[in-house]
């Protein structure tokens, strides 16, 4: 079984509970003392130093309204997009938000309808079928097959599911699971949103988030898809900058950018000047750190599949391709039925409850999975890990 890191060698040895805890960290506060919060998706590490310096300058100038069309950030989010295929980006094919969810919102009220169905693949970050409840659609939700490879498509129900609506939300990488759908699959996807005529929103945030080095390629980089793609993302989980929410809504259609941003008219507000320099000097100087910050996440997650393979067998799980989330399948054990409640109260550990992660009808799917945030120090991760081994032992 991989070893805790060195201390000596591990950049995050000097992270603690107490450290941790001061502040307004939402992370670290909603529980009581002594609880390790591994729910919420940030991360406990310290923001890149040339991302701090440029919030820091940033400060020493007057802080008015900030341009509202932002031409070096949108210059630099397209240069960076490109590397997955979204290439030929220009300053009104993007339209910055106050943070990815708002885009999800604004996507499905811009297109669909009232009372229509919209498909998402379950599990999948709770946003998604909260927006579609909340503005009265019908949340269509298709479960991903457990298999001994790892989650995959229910082909033939989505395509089902699919003949029903004219909206996909997708999630790529895909929150919670961790895959990173594969060349082949965004080609199936791409089919069946060219033969029912379906607007798709994908939400990449995590794009960045990636291990072994494996390759992205954006859902709308294919030029079947462009026009009816909107494309959600923003800086906050790869650089951990949540506090100082932004994103961008993207789209090769100028058109369905401004029609998505109008559906939110004046509700959607705008980045505030820090959070506009904060992602420019992110993309412009923070690739070395977001480099070491994936190996060693990369470090945690391989630690959690061995430590669950050795001490904890019965538990279901398979080692993400992307993002810092583990989907932790629970349901063999006497608990399940109140696995999260009993988690916290009896391993003094906070995850997020399976059920969160499905639509009213779905959550009963879901009862017994938690999804775990392994983005901390590795002392912090193994505390939280034997305190679950201890628990799950003595239900």
């Amino acid at each position: 079984m991989s070893r805790p890191v060195d201390p000596l060698a591990d950049p995050h040895a000097h992270l603690s509970a107490e450290t941790l805890r001061r502040g307004d960290s939402i992370k670290w506060r909603q529980h009581p003392e002594g609880v390790i919060p591994l729910w919420i998706a940030d991360m406990d590490f310290p923001v890149a130093a040339p991302v701090l310096d440029a919030v820091r300058a940033r400060l020493d100038s007057a802080i008015g309204y900030p341009v509202s069309d932002a031409p070096e950030l949108k210059a630099a989010i397209a240069r960076h997009l490109a590397r997955s295929g979204l290439s030929g980006l220009r300053a009104g094919n993007i339209a910055l938000t106050p943070s990815v969810v708002p885009g999800i919102y604004a996507s499905v009220n811009a297109l669909s309808a009232p009372g229509e169905a919209v498909v998402l693949l379950t599990p999948v970050y709770h946003p998604f079928h909260m927006a579609i409840t909340e503005l009265g659609r019908r949340p269509l939700g298709v479960p991903l097959l457990d298999t001994p490879e790892g989650y995959r498509v229910d082909w033939e129900a989505l395509e089902a599911a699919c003949a029903q609506s004219r909206l996909l939300l997708l999630c790529h990488p895909h929150n919670p699971t961790g895959r990173v759908w594969t060349p082949e699959e965004l080609e199936r996807l791409r089919d069946l949103a060219v033969k029912y005529d379906l607007f798709v929103m994908s939400d990449e945030l995590h794009a960045d988030l990636r291990y072994e080095g494996r390759a992205f390629e954006s859902f709308a980089a294919d030029p079947r898809v462009q026009a009816r793609t909107v494309t959600v993302t923003g800086p906050c989980k790869a650089f951990n900058t949540a506090g100082l929410g932004i994103g961008a809504m993207i789209s090769h259609d100028a058109d369905l950018v401004a029609r998505v941003r109008g559906a939110a008219g004046g509700l959607m507000g705008h980045p505030a000047a820090l959070s506009l320099t904060m992602w420019q000097a992110a993309l412009d100087h923070g690739q070395p750190w977001l480099e070491e910050t994936v190996a060693y996440l990369q470090g945690n997650r391989d630690f959690i599949s061995n430590y669950l393979r050795e001490k904890l067998p019965w538990v279901r799980f398979h080692p993400v391709e992307s993002t810092y989330l583990a989907w932790l399948d629970l349901r063999a054990h006497p608990r399940a039925a109140d696995m999260h409640a009993f988690l916290l109260q009896e391993a003094q550990v906070a995850l997020n409850d399976g059920p969160m992660f499905a639509p009213e009808a779905q959550k009963p799917l879901y009862q017994g999975f938690v999804r775990l945030n392994f983005a901390t120090s590795r002392a912090l991760l193994t505390e939280a890990l034997e305190r679950m081994r201890v628990a799950l032992a003595h239900p």
